[in-house]
């Protein structure tokens, strides 16, 4: 083949994705002048997360597998880096700007433990968490493109109940903050770090640099979303929101709710979905992980010759993904990521919990027919 052969056959690729970029780039201008410069930048920067997250392979629930089955330790210690270095800056911007800026916190409570533990176990059956189901869904991966829409129904009837559930009794909310607050949570990172490097194999404890990167450049973006946003990155809750407005569309009555009928989250499902925070970066993740697999790969679905048992646990799991991840006040990124890194006691509860469920999960997929037992 001739090198004027493989340019000709290049040249419609790169236009389609100098295309896909300037279509990108368009919608988010589009946001900006209808709603605003503020959630024009939102939407650029979910679609960062989704591009970073699936053009580097960062993520949370296949490093936790790894580090479970084959002793490798790198993902997991890019998550606790990444996570020490939005934690280095976000506490001095909330103790600077507390009226301005909110950590995501958020109490302790049975709830909120079992919520984190089945959202671990479930998130290893569909191999996704929040933030990881949105992308795997929009890099084609039929499983996760399955579990999407039950997510969101999931999460929509997790917030419906939330009231009941948080009341049979949680903690305070409390939180690390100041110096020693800060201090106090990157040991703590280490340690898990440390942690992870001792259990692991010889040649599954150095970083490549794609997770280096990653980690950095995530670091910076979760930054610039709590600048933009005043709040931290968060998943679940847009999800539960689409489903909301839609129900609120078809004449459903939400007031039995006590999270649905709020004033807050009654204007919320009122406004448009271009002035929600974490419905523009739910949507820029899927966008983003979409123009980052299409530009490695092209897109295509990614087919599974699962049986049907396995695709039914499929759907039951992605509900529970949406339902507990609202009881547990978060998912990987809400409740882990942002919860520590803005110095929230249940961050590090959460971690605990869905990281007990994720060995169960994964011990689970074989009998539910998602993989060959071993």
């Amino acid at each position: 083949m001739t090198d004027t052969t493989l340019a000709t056959q290049s040249t419609p690729r790169l236009r389609g994705r100098a295309l896909a970029v300037l279509t990108a780039l368009a919608a988010a201008l589009a946001v900006a002048a209808l709603a605003g410069p503020r959630y024009g930048a939102l939407l650029l920067i979910g679609l960062g997360f989704g591009i970073v997250m699936e053009g580097l392979r960062f993520g949370f629930t296949g490093p936790w597998r790894r580090l479970i089955l084959f002793r490798d330790a790198t993902g997991i210690v890019a998550q606790m880096i990444c996570i020490g270095l939005v934690a280095l800056i976000a506490f001095p911007l909330l103790a600077a700007n507390p009226t301005e800026l909110m950590g995501a916190h958020a109490p302790v409570g049975y709830a909120m433990i079992g919520g984190a533990f089945v959202f671990g176990l479930c998130m290893q059956i569909v191999l996704g968490c929040g933030s990881g189901t949105l992308v795997n869904a929009g890099s084609g991966n039929l499983v996760s493109a399955v579990a999407l829409p039950f997510f969101c129904i999931g999460s929509f009837a997790g917030a419906y109940h939330l009231t009941w559930w948080t009341g049979l009794g949680s903690l305070p909310v409390a939180a690390l903050s100041g110096g020693a607050g800060l201090a106090l949570t990157l040991v703590a990172l280490a340690a898990v770090a440390g942690i992870a490097l001792a259990v692991a194999e010889p040649g599954k404890r150095m970083l490549p640099g794609r997770l280096w990167a990653a980690a950095l450049i995530l670091a910076g973006l979760a930054i610039l979303h709590l600048v933009v946003a005043g709040q931290p990155w968060g998943v679940v809750y847009g999800l539960g929101l689409w489903v909301a407005k839609g129900a609120v569309a078809m004449g459903a009555d939400l007031s039995g709710s006590a999270f649905w009928s709020a004033p807050s989250n009654v204007e919320r499902i009122e406004q448009s979905l271009l002035t929600d925070i974490t419905s523009l970066t739910d949507l820029g993740l899927i966008a983003g992980a979409a123009l980052a697999a299409w530009w490695r790969d092209g897109l295509s679905a990614k087919v599974t010759g699962h049986p049907i048992h396995a695709w039914i646990a499929v759907i039951i799991a992605g509900f529970l993904l949406g339902y507990s991840s609202r009881l547990a006040f978060g998912c990987n990124i809400g409740a882990l990521f942002s919860g520590v890194s803005t110095g929230s006691l249940h961050g590090w509860a959460w971690f605990a919990a869905a990281f007990t469920g994720s060995w169960y999960g994964i011990k689970l997929r074989p009998y539910l027919g998602l993989e060959a037992r071993r």
